[in-house]
């Protein structure tokens, strides 16, 4: 028999794609292990990867946040304060290579760049500048921010069971000079020519940074499982000298190939396929904003509901949406964040393109 002819139909571009609509998203995901009510869930990446967290509580399962805010501030200051966008206050995190640096400051925080911007008689993190809208008041304060955020993320990842980590980016930018990435490109009145370099990160450094990122990761948590997934989220800007759309398309595939051979080369890493959900040529770009770029709540659904009945279909019925778990956290936090409230640094960079 030819071996073609006992293939499933989703298997054939002319059933599966052609014949199919935006919404036809049966057999795209196989996962490889049961996400459970017990389970603690980290969540991190581009601004695409806060979206799963909601999700993931909004369905009764348990998104887990040690990073602990204040009792009784408001959702909006939960939001501009960094809280509820990830499992600890780390902000956005784009590249491989930025969340191999977590990993490492989160095993020794003395490892954290100890450099901090001045403005106006107020402190900010280099790595996270948009963490405090105001800045802090002291370096000190900045100094025990970073400590607790360390100590949060290394809690997400020894007391969870599922680590999922959405990569958005290749292009980076980092300090030459003390050898440590930025989480977005210094603003203009702290960016120094001399300390500040572009990078656009290969696909073997793609790799190598995952690879070392999940040792480590598997290092302090022997049985965590790990899920990946790449933003559909296209580049806001690009500094590679190509057309941004051409920019996307080389980024983009080095990091759905460097996901997927991951979850191909360890049994306790999967591949989820949010990318290929929102851009398939099914949805006729009908899952974007008029920005072409935003996903808008149609698209987000599709993702989610996608993830759930896979997960249903293979592990039997997941949790119904109901009362989130117990946590020692406020109130606040418990109530849903908005598609207003996904916070997406790389945004920052539109505004160099005004009037252009």
């Amino acid at each position: 028999m030819h071996p073609y002819k006992s293939l499933p139909s989703h298997a054939f571009w002319k059933h599966a794609v052609a014949g199919g609509t935006a919404f036809s998203t049966e057999k795209m995901w196989d996962p490889k292990f049961q996400i459970s009510e017990s389970d603690n869930i980290a969540t991190y990446g581009s601004c695409f990867a806060q979206h799963f967290g909601r999700a993931l509580e909004a369905r009764g399962l348990n998104w887990f946040r040690p990073e602990v805010p204040v009792f009784g501030m408001s959702k909006a200051n939960l939001t501009s304060y960094g809280y509820n966008l990830f499992s600890s206050r780390t902000g956005n995190i784009y590249t491989t290579s930025q969340m191999l640096q977590w990993i490492e400051w989160a095993a020794d925080p003395k490892k954290y760049p100890s450099e901090i911007w001045c403005k106006n008689g107020r402190y900010f993190d280099s790595i996270r500048p948009t963490l405090e809208p105001n800045g802090f008041a002291s370096e000190e304060e900045v100094v025990t921010a970073r400590s607790v955020t360390c100590a949060a993320f290394h809690r997400s990842i020894t007391q969870s069971q599922i680590f999922v980590f959405t990569l958005g980016l290749t292009e980076s930018w980092v300090n030459k000079k003390q050898g440590f990435e930025y989480g977005i490109c210094p603003s203009p009145a702290n960016f120094e020519p001399d300390s500040h370099e572009f990078k656009n990160m290969s696909y073997p450094e793609v790799e190598a940074a995952l690879a070392e990122a999940i040792s480590k990761l598997r290092a302090m948590n022997p049985d965590l499982k790990i899920l990946l997934t790449v933003s559909p989220v296209p580049l806001v800007a690009t500094a590679s000298g190509k057309h941004v759309l051409a920019a996307t398309t080389h980024s983009k595939a080095i990091l759905r190939a460097v996901a997927g051979q991951a979850a191909a080369d360890y049994e306790f890493v999967d591949y989820f396929p949010s990318f290929e959900i929102i851009n398939n040529p099914m949805s006729r770009g009908v899952f974007f904003e008029q920005n072409m770029r935003s996903v808008n709540d149609v698209g987000v659904s599709c993702v989610m509901d996608t993830f759930f009945t896979a997960q249903s279909q293979k592990f039997g019925s997941p949790p119904t949406k109901g009362a989130p778990r117990e946590r020692a956290q406020s109130s606040a936090l418990d109530e849903k964040l908005t598609d207003d409230d996904i916070v997406c640094e790389e945004e920052l960079l539109s505004a160099f393109g005004d009037g252009k």
